[in-house]
């Protein structure tokens, strides 16, 4: 079955995305448009300057501003087109007429009441009869506000002008948006030809904003910020009032594609999707569903009127706005723009467009674009009703540790406040652990077809709370038994969360392959070429090649390790996914595949035998891996096991991420180590696959068996309990301790029933030497 049918519909070609079929408005919006041009400009700067400063003096005068309003001299539309010509050009002066310059947006923004049932009375009639007509020329004239003046660079970038020069700018532009923006929000009655010319407008100051290489952080940035966040506010009133069409789509995805430098982007992107997000949650599972806690002001983001059809369109929509967030680690793909290529040739200072220093954000950029993501699962999960969002929608917030240094599931890793911790297993549950594998419930084998489409709910089922402990770590058990092992609880699971399968197929694609990002097979110089489709089902990662590949050198310090914060995060993400399965839940074997290339990677030590931020993550939330059933998790085991030996026998572990809790990591280690503590004396000599390795290479290593692992599991029990300091974290030790006595006891009973007269192998004997040996170590050292 190809799953790439689905994640293909936004992928048809590089360009278009899913609005291939439609015309793009891109050149209209970088070109400018003929109504944005004066008259005057057929005559000399001073001329038409003279003529602007007089006759828009003159229309001031009437505003009401300094004096009394007076109704206005203009009759005919001849006339009101007239002076809107020199407006239009007073708003293309330099920025030294600055008094001009803000006597025209006064002027327009009076003018824009007409749109109201009560206009200003300084409006002219004719503006007053064909309100829509007028605004849609007033907003075409706004553009020049925006845009480098002839002769000038942009001055909130690139120029060293006075503070109160670029202030008073801003001032002017924040007005001006700020008027669009209550006409959009407001009683005003729009047509649809006024609708697409407000669109047009805001993408296009943005991109005149936006698609240059930043020089430095300044004003310029806070405009930036303000633009996008009136661009998609403006956005979602239009989805509710009157849906954009096909080709407006298209070019604001076309158009965020060239700002995906900006880290702005990123912020309001996210804001703007969780914002929707809540909304669907409420329209898809109800009330009962855990409740998506977003800020007051970005509620109000979504029209409470907004149909749910508008909502679902809109959320699926600007989720694929940005495109690929994995092209965030490809330098050369960021910078492959014509405002990029045109600032590299004018500077004698850039070779390479990827060279530009405005790129050395890209990292920080990529990691918020996978935090939204995996916000975005979280709330699919049920996760989310604690949860603060700050971290994924503001760039303001200081890095570091909480109290606790805690990293929870769905929870903001740099956030100040108290955040909650996988739970750990409790006491009564702990005999879980001596099985591999839950019973699972009789359930209809095969995938339906629904779940390759939308997300296909799991409904809440009549099951006693008693017995929902079964599947997995939404245990409504495991929570109120765990108040013995103190407050470390986090939230649970929602009951009717989506299925692990449908959560995939809108966030799969993007988190496998951040997860695989800087593994073999995968290239940092792979641009996406023209009419090339992506393998979203394929277990390895597809490979470089000579077709493909375009060679551009990246800077040192865009190296694909500046990028670990962001594929730790994806892995966190689909780790929270997996452990989300319910009992009878079947998840695709693609995507299991998948999954376990991810880990395999991830789990990999390096020679400095240091914890790195992937591993950490990993570990952190995959703690109930081995308690749910997974097809295949057996393979994981050796790997795993590497990795806690890593961690748990280290007193002061060498941690590369300042921001992962020591005492957390042990914890959600010490899970994974309980829970496989019953493998071999399960399995016994069964052999443990191994996963291919990319590219294929020849081993003859023998397979290990389950029962070989008993010593190393004792060992490491016992050498994690030598060490351990936290109160709550050696009580779950030697609860794992008393379990394997208790099973070994067991076994041995067993074995001298059915075989009286056999020798003793080494299984029966394992713990005890295990213990002695590490037992005789200790004293030694």
């Amino acid at each position: 079955m190809n799953l790439g049918v689905f994640n293909r519909v936004n992928h048809k070609d590089s360009q278009g995305g899913m609005y291939s079929e439609w015309a793009s408005l891109s050149i209209l919006i970088q070109q400018g448009s003929e109504e944005s041009q004066s008259v005057l400009e057929k005559f000399s700067p001073g001329a038409g300057k003279e003529v602007a400063l007089s006759i828009v003096r003159q229309l001031a005068a009437n505003l009401g501003i300094t004096q009394a309003a007076e109704p206005s001299p203009l009759c005919t539309d001849k006339e009101v087109q007239w002076c809107m010509e020199v407006i239009c050009y007073g708003l293309s002066l330099p920025l030294a007429e600055h008094d001009t310059v803000r006597d025209c947006v006064n002027v327009y923004c009076e003018w824009l009441s007409a749109l109201y049932s009560t206009p200003k009375i300084s409006v002219p009639r004719p503006i007053i009869d064909d309100p829509n007509f007028y605004a849609r020329k007033i907003i075409s004239h706004f553009h020049n506000l925006f845009i480098p003046r002839k002769g000038e660079v942009w001055p909130f970038l690139y120029q060293d002008l006075g503070s109160d020069t670029i202030n008073r700018q801003a001032v002017l532009c924040h007005r001006v948006l700020r008027t669009l923006q209550q006409i959009a929000r407001g009683p005003a009655s729009l047509e649809r030809e006024t609708w697409e010319s407000l669109l047009l407008f805001l993408i296009g100051i943005n991109d005149a904003l936006l698609a240059p290489p930043a020089t430095r952080e300044d004003a310029g940035e806070q405009l930036c910020e303000r633009v996008l966040g009136v661009l998609l506010e403006v956005w979602l009133v239009a989805c509710e009032r009157n849906f954009p069409a096909p080709p407006l789509w298209r070019t604001l995805r076309e158009s965020c594609l060239r700002w995906r430098h900006r880290l702005a982007l990123i912020e309001q992107w996210n804001r703007v999707c969780l914002a929707l997000t809540a909304r669907l949650l409420q329209i898809m599972y109800g009330p009962m569903f855990p409740e998506l806690k977003i800020s007051e002001e970005d509620a109000q983001l979504v029209p409470p009127t907004m149909s749910e059809e508008a909502v679902a369109q809109a959320w699926y929509r600007l989720l694929r706005t940005i495109g690929d967030p994995v092209d965030l680690c490809r330098p050369a793909v960021v910078s492959q723009t014509q405002a990029f290529f045109q600032y590299a040739i004018a500077s004698p200072n850039v070779i390479d467009p990827c060279q530009h220093p405005c790129l050395q954000g890209l990292p920080q950029i990529f990691l918020k674009a996978i935090k939204g993501i995996a916000g975005q699962v979280d709330a699919f999960l049920g996760v989310s009703q604690a949860c603060c969002w700050e971290e994924c929608c503001v760039s303001n917030i200081a890095s570091g540790t909480n109290n606790n240094g805690n990293i929870g599931v769905g929870w903001d890793r740099s956030s100040g406040k108290d955040q909650p911790q996988p739970s750990p297993t409790p006491p009564t549950q702990r005999r879980l652990a001596k099985s591999f594998s839950v019973t699972p419930s009789a359930v209809t084998k095969g995938i339906p077809k629904a779940s390759l489409i939308g997300l296909t709910t799991s409904r809440v089922s009549s099951t006693p709370p008693m017995l929902i402990s079964n599947s997995g770590p939404s245990s409504a058990s495991s929570t109120t038994s765990m108040t013995s092992l103190g407050q470390d609880i986090r939230p649970p699971l929602a009951p009717g969360r989506p299925k692990c399968n449908s959560i995939l197929h809108l966030f799969g694609e993007w988190l496998f392959e951040a997860a695989f990002i800087g593994t073999n097979g995968w290239s940092q110089n792979l641009p996406q070429p023209s009419g090339a489709s992506k393998r979203p089902s394929s277990v390895l990662v597809d490979g470089p090649s000579s077709l493909q590949e375009t060679v551009s050198e990246v800077p040192p310090t865009l190296c694909i390790d500046r990028y670990e914060s962001g594929r730790a995060e994806a892995m966190g993400a689909l780790c929270r996914i997996f452990c989300a399965k319910k009992t009878g839940e079947e998840i695709l074997p693609v995507y299991l595949a998948r999954f376990y290339q991810a880990m395999h990677h991830g789990l990999k030590l390096d020679d400095t035998r240091e914890c790195g931020e992937t591993l950490a993550y990993i570990l952190l939330n995959s703690s109930d891996l081995f308690r749910l059933d997974l097809n295949g998790v057996q393979v994981l085991v050796p790997a795993v096991l590497s990795a806690l030996e890593l961690v748990l026998p280290e007193k002061d572990l060498k941690l590369k991420s300042n921001i992962v809790s020591k005492p957390d990591l042990r914890r959600a280690s010490i899970h994974l180590l309980i829970s496989m503590l019953a493998l071999p004396l399960h399995f016994q000599n069964l052999p443990i696959k191994e996963l291919p390795t990319f590219p294929n290479t020849s081993s003859e290593k023998t397979q290990v068996t389950f029962a070989q692992l008993k010593s190393r599991l004792m060992n490491l029990l016992i050498n994690a309990l030598q060490v351990e300091t936290d109160p709550q974290n050696t009580h779950m030790l030697l609860g794992g301790l008393l379990l394997s006595v208790q099973d070994s006891a067991a076994a041995e009973e067993v074995e001298q029933v059915t075989q009286p007269d056999a020798v003793p192998n080494d299984t029966t004997v394992n713990l005890l030497s295990s213990g002695l040996l590490r037992k005789n170590v200790g004293l030694k050292t």
